[in-house]
């Protein structure tokens, strides 16, 4: 038998980041992987403090967002990289009043640190009402990231590339196979519908597609564009576009009705031919407050969720780790807004 502090069932942001915390904590730990792409591996990676329909921002933004920051800086120290592209959102103005609204958001305290007063002229793109910046925004390089965790994972013996087999469990004797834990975390995103211990909480799928497109004419390189979606350079002369968000389709295959949103989309403010080169969809695991859904099983006091980032699975999934990982270590009692029992 191995023995080991924790089991991280789950390879998307939650798993990543708190495996990032036990690295950090020395605590020996294996992470489950079935090798098949999660919803955040094909996520834009999008790191952003507003909410850029309403011009507003969220809980614990400011916060959210600087240890971010402090983290990707802690993980360069052991992967040798840096993720954080500083790439800034330009949000286009579909008219003067959003303009005005975006001004007088700006004035709030709470806004002023991210809407930037001063207005941009994008070169290429049709923007005649201008752009706003969002200050503090940026992107993680997605593929960079998990490709060098993973890496690390499996140099230092953390990653079992294994689909999670739940008859094998027995949480009474705190055993997995030729594992006995201290503790056991399942940060599945929609994976969590087949568990048998948490299969209630109250997470919902949420389709988002996103392409990547060959433009005729390049974008600047330092800024990340949104319209109705996301428009940025991914390398190897492509452009990633998206993403859709859908609660109905939730087939597991390409839906064309979302393909066509996004090259309309596109086509509104990009006046130049294009390409679709690949189109690639995930699940997003959202809660009806948009905030995670963590917690200590009601029987076992040895398996925990981590779950419900939706789409700030980055800032969510980052900063609140640290709130599980006390949690379990310490028992410093997670926020009621975060905690499980909210539902139940």
């Amino acid at each position: 038998m191995k023995n080991v502090d924790y089991i991280i069932v789950g390879d998307g942001y939650a798993g990543l980041f708190l495996a990032h915390q036990l690295i950090k904590n020395n605590k020996s730990f294996v992470i489950f992987t079935e090798g098949r792409q999660s919803a955040s591996q094909v996520s834009a990676g999008i790191i952003n403090p507003v909410v850029l329909k309403k011009f507003t921002t969220f809980w614990k933004a400011q916060e959210q967002i600087d240890f971010l920051k402090d983290s990707l800086k802690e993980i360069e120290s052991y992967t040798g990289e840096n993720y954080l592209i500083n790439a800034p959102i330009h949000r286009i103005f579909h008219d003067e009043n959003e303009q005005n609204l975006w001004l007088r958001k700006s004035a709030n305290e709470e806004l002023s640190h991210f809407l930037d007063q001063n207005f941009d002229r994008l070169n290429v793109v049709k923007n005649d009402f201008l752009s706003g910046k969002v200050n503090q925004s940026a992107r993680l390089n997605v593929n960079g990231f998990f490709s060098s965790l993973f890496d690390y994972f499996e140099k230092n013996d953390h990653l079992v590339k294994e689909k999670f087999d739940y008859s094998k469990l027995n949480p009474s004797e705190s055993v997995y196979k030729d594992f006995t834990f201290k503790n056991l975390i399942f940060c599945e995103g929609m994976g969590v519908k087949d568990n048998p211990y948490f299969s209630e909480i109250a997470v919902n799928p949420n389709k988002g597609h996103h392409i990547k497109v060959k433009l005729s004419q390049p974008i600047p390189e330092n800024i990340t564009i949104k319209k109705k979606h996301f428009l940025f350079p991914t390398g190897n002369g492509l452009y990633f576009y998206g993403g859709t968000y859908d609660r109905e389709q939730l087939h597991h295959h390409i839906d064309e009705s979302a393909v066509e949103q996004l090259v309309k989309g596109l086509s509104e403010f990009y006046p130049y031919d294009f390409e679709v080169e690949e189109v690639h969809f995930g699940f997003r695991p959202t809660v009806k407050d948009r905030r995670p859904i963590i917690g200590r099983h009601d029987t076992f006091s040895n398996l925990y969720v981590f779950n419900g980032l939706g789409a700030r699975g980055i800032l969510n999934g980052c900063y609140f780790s640290r709130d599980l990982f006390r949690f379990m270590e310490d028992d410093i009692p997670l926020h009621e807004e975060v905690s499980w029992k909210r539902f139940q």
